[in-house]
C-alpha cells in the first residue's frame, strides 16, 4: 500500500497535493473499504479523513496514512496543505464533479485546484499491473465462480424463471465465501439472451432455450467475471452455428494475446472471425476488460483501445453474437497476462454443454 502512494506521489511536483475520494481508489490505496472518506496525499505525508462511523476500525486497519476523524474536511485539508507546503491540489478528473470541484475550489482559499488529468493517469497505471497478493484474490473469486457454475448446471431446468436461478447462484456464492457479487448477475433465457446485458425476469425458461449466465464473485475486494452460455435439452442447428462461431472467435484471440501486443488487435483477431462468419453487426460491444477492485478497469481490448498489453494484467475475453428477438451467446474467460504468455484462470467448460 505504501508503494502505491508513492506511485501517486512520483506524479506530483514538490508544492502540489492528491485529492482521492473515489471508493475504488481509496481501497486501493488503503485496503480500507468504506462508502465514504477521504485519502489526501501531499509531498510529505498521507492523511486518512473519515468520518465517526468508520473512524476505529480505519485506526486499527489503515497502516499507510494518518486517520483523521472528519469534522470540517474542507478546514482540515486546507491547513493539512499549509502545513506540508502544497499549493497545489489535483482531484480525480474522471470521478469528481464540476459540483465538488467548484466547492473545494471556493473553499480552499490559497489554494490552485487543478484540472489536470495525472493523478487519474497514475492510478490507471499502478491498478492496471497486478502483484502476486491482488492475482491470489482474484484467483479465489474465480474459483467460486466455477464453483457456482457447476452447482447451477443440474438446475437449470425448464419451468424455473431467469430471477430464480439468478437468486440461486448468488446465495449458493455468498455461501462459499463470496463478500458479494462482482455485479448484479445477468441470467437470460431464448429471445431474452439477444440483450447482452439483460436483466433476470420471471420468464420461465423453455425446452430449446439458449441460457446465458454473467456472473462472479469478490475475495478481499477484488473481483472475478465469467460468462457461459448453456442450451436447455435441445439446440437447432443455427444455435449450434452461432455457439462454434463464439467459441471459435474466444480460441482464437485466447491463442493471440500475450505481451507486446497492442489491446486493439486483440479484439480485431475475435472480431475478424465472427464478422467473416457472416455475423457482421451480432458482435456490438468490446472483446474484454482488465478486472481488479472494479469490474471494469483499463486497458480494454476493443476497436478503440492501442495500449500495449503487458505482463501482470488481468483481462476478460468474452465475444458473443446477438442475434435479435431470437437468441445470444457469449463465452468469457479471465486471463492473466504473463512475462511468456497467458495463463487463464478460469476453468469451467466452454463447449456446448445441453442440460
Amino acid at each position: 500500500m505504501k508503494e502505491r502512494i508513492e506511485q501517486v506521489r512520483a506524479a506530483l511536483a514538490v508544492n502540489e497535493a492528491a485529492l482521492i475520494e473515489s471508493g475504488a481508489n481509496r481501497f486501493y490505496l488503503t485496503g480500507f473499504p468504506s462508502s465514504a472518506g477521504q485519502l489526501l496525499i501531499t509531498p510529505q505525508d498521507a492523511y486518512f479523513i473519515i468520518d465517526f462511523r468508520y473512524v476505529e476500525k480505519a485506526r486499527a486497519t489503515v497502516k499507510t496514512a494518518n486517520v483523521i476523524l472528519m469534522e470540517n474536511s474542507r478546514e482540515q485539508i486546507a491547513r493539512l496543505l499549509a502545513q506540508d507546503g502544497a499549493t497545489h491540489l489535483y482531484v480525480e478528473a474522471e470521478s469528481t464533479s464540476l459540483s465538488r470541484f467548484a466547492a473545494l475550489r471556493d473553499g480552499l482559499p490559497g489554494v490552485t485546484l487543478c484540472e489536470g488529468d495525472k493523478i487519474d493517469r497514475a492510478l490507471v497505471e499502478a491498478r492496471a499491473i497486478k502483484t502476486r497478493e491482488e492475482l491470489a484474490n482474484i484467483v479465489a473469486a474465480q474459483q467460486m465462480t466455477d464453483e457456482t457454475f457447476t452447482y447451477i448446471l443440474d438446475r437449470i431446468t425448464p419451468g424455473r424463471t431467469e430471477r430464480e436461478v439468478m437468486l440461486d447462484m448468488e446465495f449458493y456464492m455468498r455461501r462459499l465465501g463470496s463478500e458479494g457479487v462482482s455485479f448484479d448477475f445477468i441470467v437470460v433465457s431464448g429471445k431474452n439472451s439477444s440483450l447482452p446485458h439483460g436483466v433476470p425476469t420471471d420468464k420461465k425458461i423453455e425446452r430449446g432455450d439458449f441460457v446465458t449466465m454473467d456472473f462472479g464473485a469478490v475475495v478481499n475486494g477484488y473481483h472475478s467475471d465469467m460468462t457461459r452460455t448453456v442450451a436447455v435439452g435441445t439446440v437447432s442447428e443455427e444455435q449450434r452455428r452461432v455457439y462454434d462461431t463464439v467459441y471459435a472467435a474466444q480460441a482464437a484471440a485466447l491463442d493471440f494475446i500475450r505481451p507486446g501486443v497492442a489491446c486493439i488487435e486483440v479484439d480485431r483477431v475475435a472480431r475478424d472471425l465472427i464478422y467473416g462468419a457472416g455475423y457482421e453487426g451480432c458482435f456490438g460491444h468490446g472483446l474484454g476488460h482488465s478486472v481488479g477492485v472494479e469490474i471494469h478497469e483499463n486497458p480494454s481490448c476493443n476497436t478503440r483501445c492501442q495500449e500495449i498489453l503487458r505482463p501482470g494484467i488481468v483481462m476478460t475475453i468474452e465475444p458473443g453474437i446477438y442475434l435479435e428477438n431470437k437468441f445470444g451467446v457469449r463465452i468469457e474467460d479471465m486471463v492473466y497476462l504473463t512475462e511468456n504468455g497467458t495463463e487463464n484462470l478460469t476453468k469451467s467448460e466452454k463447449k456446448l454443454l445441453i442440460v
